[in-house]
């Protein structure tokens, strides 16, 4: 597994190096936006299919359609998570997926490519700067204006948090629109957003009133994460004593991963399920989510429930939820009685 991993770091370094001189968000002196009706046809490349990834540009997609509401989104990406992730965002007209493993599914891989070449696009978006493939699919599509996620200069006196993941490509968009003639956007980033419809919040009540008294704050934690990102099992036995302890009045209840993996042992009330949608419908009705950096941690902010990001191994500036009273702890430099002091800023205890 080792000899894998340090396989696909060695093929992404290189592909970094190769394509990261492929493209530049110049703005030519003699081309110029002078409205937004303009745009009508939007490509927005982000080829990954992880799902803190996808939900992560959220934000983009309603800075877009904020700023283009008449246009029509495609979306380039990688695996089959992204119909369900985005199918309540109605400025999306189509998302090309590539598979996630080219060489067993060349012909769709291939037609992916395709597709994004016959459109004619006023704007692309490339969401990651250092992403080889969604460079090169901008610089491959067909566009008037061509937005490759660099943002020029040292901007961090403008944009404190910009290195934030979800917010370093708006600020950096917005810079680019600036450049071509329009009016600078100063609004606060859009939050993640899985965009719930009131009739799956309310399935997710019927879900969560399976499992626990729903007349009960409850509290939802995730104790699986990928690599070195998962905490041990005696790390989470510990943490979730202390909870029972503080938050005696709370209801506790375990979300699980695909892999139906208990950190905890099954010691609280849990829920498994395959269906994205579904997780967070029922993590939308608990008032607090406990996780460490994962797909879950993202889908639980993108549901708008206050979440705290435990992290201890990635950088919690660039990957921290935010909004709706979420906050990020890095367990490297705290206590577990810090831990406990945070999350009384967000819940009553007892």
């Amino acid at each position: 597994m080792n000899i894998l991993k340090n396989i696909n770091v060695a093929r992404r370094h290189i592909m970094r190096n190769l394509t990261k001189n492929i493209g530049q968000s110049r703005v030519d002196s003699k081309v110029s936006l002078t409205a937004t009706t303009e745009i009508k046809r939007v490509l927005i490349c982000r080829p990954n299919h992880r799902l803190g990834n996808l939900l992560l540009i959220t934000p983009l997609l309603q800075e877009v359609t904020a700023t283009f509401p008449d246009c029509k989104i495609d979306l380039f990406v990688k695996g089959t998570l992204a119909p369900t992730l985005f199918q309540n965002y109605k400025n999306i007209h189509r998302i090309i997926e590539l598979p996630r493993k080219p060489f067993k599914n060349l012909l769709q891989y291939v037609k992916g490519w395709i597709a994004i070449k016959s459109n004619q696009y006023d704007i692309v978006i490339n969401v990651a700067k250092h992403s080889s493939s969604g460079r090169l699919s901008a610089q491959f599509a067909n566009s008037k204006y061509k937005f490759f996620g660099d943002l020029p200069g040292d901007n961090s006196s403008e944009y404190t948090d910009q290195a934030h993941i979800a917010k370093y490509p708006i600020y950096s968009f917005r810079k680019y629109l600036s450049q071509l003639g329009l009016r600078k956007n100063y609004n606060a980033v859009a939050s993640l957003n899985l965009k719930l419809s009131l009739s799956e919040i309310a399935d997710g009540h019927l879900l969560l009133k399976e499992l626990v008294n729903p007349e009960q704050k409850t509290i939802s934690i995730f104790t699986y994460a990928t690599g070195d990102k998962c905490y041990s099992e005696s790390w989470w036995e510990h943490f979730y004593g202390q909870l029972k302890i503080s938050y005696p009045g709370y209801n506790i209840i375990e979300i699980l991963p695909v892999e139906n993996i208990s950190k905890i042992g099954f010691q609280a009330p849990t829920f498994y399920s395959t269906n994205i949608r579904q997780i967070g419908a029922l993590i939308a009705n608990t008032d607090l989510f406990i996780g460490a950096d994962s797909g879950i941690m993202h889908l639980a902010s993108a549901v708008h429930t206050p979440t705290i990001g435990l992290f201890s191994v990635t950088d919690h500036h660039t990957y921290q939820p935010y909004n709706n009273n979420s906050i990020a702890i890095n367990t490297n430099n705290s206590t577990i009685k810090d831990w406990i002091s945070a999350l009384n800023g967000i819940l009553v205890p007892g």
